[in-house]
């Protein structure tokens, strides 16, 4: 292999990527290959099934071409470097090996010995695993530097990110070989280092087990918590529908594989109730009820929203409201006459009831005050939708003003109940938590966490970038405040996102 390619940087065109496996993965993986230029070889142990997996791989191809996404010559050059490979002796001039097979680290340790034996010393042996120990596959290799983990998403011709996984003996110049080429085929790559989850499926649990969390814990229905997260936190999907999307066996899996290998951590406990959903055998849309039900003729349930209020003429506003602040903006701009003052950073109604950004603390301690919290949003100009809590005996009156101050802006109103951290804070509070110990532990940058939660699956922002406009201290009190209502270490904050509140705090006071 000539020079600059044992020096770090990408695998030159000329050179072949072979595919092992030719399941979905391992056919989009060949496919992104081969549209970069490289000639590709499939093997799969199925007798025929590589051979059906070029006719699919040039199938897509002709799609591409009457799309007009592809020129007539380039998918027959495309077609001239796909090859089966009925063998793998025949992959022996792979300068690249790529496995996608079953996630199985027996079988995958067998394959890998095997290829040792095939391909050349310098040959690059990567796996596509999203779940497994990068380091554990590659222990009984020969030459387990050039083994890293590159974890593409599915579907892998359409979504950008790769993590590129160094195992505990990976050579820095593999992973930086392995970086560079899959850069060079036109995707986002990202740095990793071998722990439980890699970067996405470590920092995305909270996203999910939150709002369970909350499901479990108040009776919150599943479509007012999906609608909260939408229309208020500003992701795609709310994580009750996504995960009857993904497969509740498959996100569950997942859950239970990371909280196994982080030894139990309770910051990354599974559901109770996603399990029983399991068990029952509701496992989403492929079986036609999750947690919602997709039957034919079946209505999906309406988010709580609360009726319409008459919205107050005037308010004072007491101090900064921190991330809340263009709410005032938006007040304003309804017609709604503010007054600022001096305080600690809250909402004064006429009637004299507080509202203020939600913390992780109950509205029951503070039965001598009318106070209503509000949820945080990821951009409050564009969220159509705000969570709201109170403790239940609150006065009618003072709810509705606080309901109707929010719908003067057009937005709806979800009442969630007396619920510590509400939906979105303690989830943003939760994702910046896992991610800043994440970067405290060397597991990967701060801008390749955000990079992968943003492109892998597809947060508003990254959670570093939305902890550091939410306020890192801010986010580590909602935290601290849940970790005393909520004894058992789950919602500690890290030390990392605490020295993030500190550092903010003390450029705050320069």
């Amino acid at each position: 292999m000539d020079d600059a390619s044992t020096a770090g940087e990408a695998i030159g065109r000329d050179r072949t990527v072979a595919v092992v496996g030719t399941g979905t993965m391992g056919q989009g993986i060949a496919q992104v290959a081969l549209v970069a230029g490289h000639p590709v070889r499939l093997h799969d142990s199925a007798p025929g099934r590589a051979a059906e997996a070029v006719a699919a791989i040039g199938a897509r191809l002709d799609r591409l071409v009457e799309k007009g996404r592809m020129s007539a010559a380039d998918r027959e050059a495309a077609a001239g470097r796909l090859h089966a490979a009925a063998d793998l002796a025949e992959l022996a001039d792979a300068a690249l090996v790529v496995e996608a097979i079953v996630e199985d680290p027996a079988v995958k340790r067998r394959l890998f010995a095997d290829l040792e034996e095939v391909v050349a010393d310098d040959a690059l042996l990567a796996t596509n695993t999203s779940s497994l120990s990068v380091t554990a596959i590659a222990g009984g290799l020969r030459l387990p530097g050039r083994f890293v983990g590159l974890h593409f998403f599915n579907p892998a011709p359409l979504l950008p990110l790769v993590e590129v996984v160094r195992g505990f003996a990976s050579d820095e110049t593999a992973a930086t070989r392995a970086y560079e080429t899959v850069k060079a085929w036109g995707k986002t790559p990202v740095r990793c280092a071998d722990t439980p989850g890699f970067i996405v499926n470590r920092i995305a649990r909270p996203f999910y087990a939150e709002a369970f969390r909350v499901y479990e814990e108040s009776g919150l229905d599943p479509a007012t918590i999906d609608a909260v997260l939408r229309e208020s936190g500003g992701f795609r999907m709310g994580p009750f529908e996504l995960t009857d999307l993904i497969g509740q066996d498959v996100n569950e899996a997942v859950t239970r594989s990371v909280w196994e290998s982080f030894f139990h951590d309770p910051k990354f406990t599974p559901s109770l109730a996603q399990r029983r959903l399991v068990e029952s055998g509701r496992l989403g849309r492929k079986t036609g009820h999750g947690w919602f039900s997709y039957a034919d003729g079946a209505e999906r349930p309406e988010p709580r929203t609360a009726p319409p209020a008459k919205a107050p003429e005037r308010i004072t506003v007491r101090g900064d409201l921190g991330p809340a602040e263009p709410l005032v903006g938006l007040f304003e701009e309804a017609g709604i006459k503010v007054r600022r003052k001096r305080g600690d950073g809250f909402v004064e109604l006429p009637g004299g009831a507080k509202l203020s950004l939600v913390d992780g603390e109950t509205s029951f301690e503070y039965h001598r005050e009318d106070i209503v919290s509000f949820d945080l949003a990821f951009d409050y100009a564009a969220a159509t939708r705000i969570a709201l809590s109170a403790r239940e005996d609150i006065d009618p009156d003072v709810l509705a003003e606080a309901v109707g101050l929010f719908q003067a802006l057009g937005k709806k109103v979800s009442l969630v109940g007396d619920l510590p951290g509400m939906i979105v804070a303690r989830t943003v509070a939760m994702l910046a938590d896992l991610a800043a110990d994440a970067v405290g532990r060397g597991v990967a940058s701060a801008e390749d966490i955000d990079t992968a939660m943003r492109l892998g699956v597809n947060y508003p922002a990254g959670p570093l970038e939305w902890a550091a406009k939410a306020g890192h201290r801010r986010l580590a009190t909602v935290l601290d405040d849940m970790d005393t209502r909520y004894p058992g270490a789950r919602y500690t904050p890290s030390l990392a996102l605490m020295r993030l509140g500190y550092a903010e705090a003390a450029q705050e006071d320069r």
